[in-house]
């Protein structure tokens, strides 16, 4: 893939107006206080891989509308307290195996890897968590963009998000845990569940954004035709009627909204020859971020971002702030 979008002098200074509604604020103190009259009720169990150098346990906690979350939680075997990094998933993956998620514990960081509600059942990692509301969003796509994309109140990543702060909360309250330096890590659909985590979440120490999807979401389908953003794409098209009403509402859940109302520092990746997360659609959240921000580019990558380099990047970063 070639170089596609803007040139490089032009992406970085690409900062859309943003798109969210007057009322977003209010909208997203809503959901989180109606997600937290629900006991948080985090409940750990140890997982049957045993590791002589790492604790592994299955974690589930109360997310939207009071729905059992689970994920993975790895700790190395340590007397300190340890800070946590939150992982969330890239699009379709599931927490699969703890074999997955060793590299944090081995850093000297606990990770608490949540599943993405009603995924992990397309990519190579299974998940577990059903997502029991979603038999009730109308006409959509196959996959997770459109479910809802009429009516934010029903749109699927409001209950992803709100998910996604509760497994922040959920990190604070696990055995072995500093509950004061707890971070926020993710790669695609995980770097914009992660933008949201740092935005909703009260308290988030850092946040780790790689190649996130999810952000000025109007640009993205002008840019390309890739999947997921595919979806969106076809939605439009058949639903000519009711474009506008969806791309409003998915203002509420863009990565730029996010971004302006996000202050941890933060740590970004772009790839620009990325097809999936187009680089202006990155460019246009790091510069809305609100936060302390750095940003790695790979200008000869596609949405693989800087794969492993980029990983042992991220776990230098988080060492010096976490």
């Amino acid at each position: 893939m070639p170089l596609f979008d803007l040139p490089p002098d032009e992406l970085r200074d690409y900062r859309p107006a943003l798109t969210a509604p007057d009322d977003v604020d209010a909208f997203w103190e809503s959901t989180l206080a109606q997600t937290r009259t629900h006991p948080l009720d985090v409940r750990t169990h140890p997982h049957a891989l045993a590791l002589p150098l790492v604790h592994v346990f299955e974690v589930t906690f109360a997310g939207f509308a009071g729905d059992r979350v689970g994920a993975l939680f790895l700790r190395p075997r340590t007397t300190e307290p340890a800070p946590v990094v939150v992982q969330y998933l890239g699009y379709g993956d599931g927490t699969g195996s703890p074999l997955d998620w060793l590299a944090w514990p081995a850093a000297g960081f606990a990770t608490l890897v949540m599943d993405t509600r009603g995924q992990g059942a397309r990519a190579r990692r299974a998940g577990r968590t059903p997502d029991p509301h979603g038999s009730s969003t109308g006409p959509h796509v196959e996959g997770f963009l459109t479910h809802g994309v009429l009516d934010r109140q029903d749109y699927y990543y409001r209950r992803v998000f709100a998910d996604a702060v509760r497994a922040v909360d959920a990190a604070r309250e696990l055995p072995g845990v500093d509950p004061t330096r707890v971070a926020v890590q993710g790669t695609s659909q995980g770097g914009g569940i992660a933008l949201a985590a740092s935005a909703l979440a009260e308290g988030v120490t850092a946040a780790l954004v790689n190649v996130p999807f999810l952000c000025d979401i109007r640009r993205a389908i002008d840019i390309t035709d890739t999947a997921p953003y595919s979806e969106l794409l076809a939605f439009v098209r058949t639903h000519r009627h009711d474009a506008e009403r969806a791309l409003t509402v998915l203002g509420n859940f863009d990565g730029t909204t996010m971004a302006a109302r996000a202050t941890a520092p933060a740590l970004f990746s772009v790839a620009l020859m990325d097809d999936v997360c187009p680089p202006s659609t990155v460019y246009a959240a790091y510069n809305h971020y609100a936060g302390p921000k750095e940003l790695a580019v790979y200008p000869y990558n596609m949405h693989e971002g800087g794969g492993v380099q980029h990983q042992e990047l991220e776990l230098s970063w988080l060492r010096e702030r976490c």
